[in-house]
């Protein structure tokens, strides 16, 4: 990876919500075409994935993070935490919305680096918890690295059309001595 520009990650806010619909919808497509559905994936990407909806997630209290590069700082990943919407969620649980790189930049540190990010960020709650397409190999097994067990499953709407996610969660709790 010696093609990797410097860049850096930083609290992003509600004057962010272009840029983290932009990467969301980005990284959504190349994520998933030939996967899921494309007029799905379009419809996911119009609403999950708009401006508007990031800038909702802001008020209702939301963190997120943008990893960007140089020159100019371009947007290539984010992370967001946010109220548990999982029904597996508990008293004291926090959720890991999103965390989203693009494919050039995977392998690099900013995935690891906007994880632990959101680990520090989430501190002080019982657990971590996050949806997952249950044949994202690649995701899943990232998310084993970070210490992320199954819980559950759920069935996820993308653009009208369903599919199986994995339900994973990571103690935030330090393991008594």
């Amino acid at each position: 990876m010696n093609d990797i520009p410097l860049w850096r990650i930083r609290q992003a806010g509600p004057d962010d919500a272009e840029a983290l619909a932009l990467v969301g919808a980005a990284t959504f497509l190349e994520a998933f075409a030939g996967m899921v559905h494309g007029g799905g994936i379009i419809e996911h990407c119009r609403t999950a994935h708009s401006a508007e909806t990031y800038r909702a997630y802001f008020a209702k209290g939301a963190k997120a993070w943008l990893a960007e590069v140089k020159p100019g700082d371009a947007p290539v990943g984010y992370a967001m935490i946010c109220a548990p919407e999982l029904e597996q969620a508990e008293h004291g649980d926090i959720e890991l919305k999103r965390i989203y790189i693009l494919s050039r930049f995977q392998g690099s540190l900013m995935a690891g680096t906007l994880m632990r990010t959101v680990m520090e960020a989430a501190e002080g709650q019982k657990r971590l918890l996050l949806g997952v397409k249950d044949d994202n190999l690649r995701a899943l097994a990232f998310y084993a690295k970070h210490g992320f067990e199954q819980i559950g499953t759920r069935q996820f709407d993308v653009g009208g059309k369903t599919y199986d996610d994995l339900v994973l969660a990571r103690s935030l709790v330090p393991a008594a001595q």
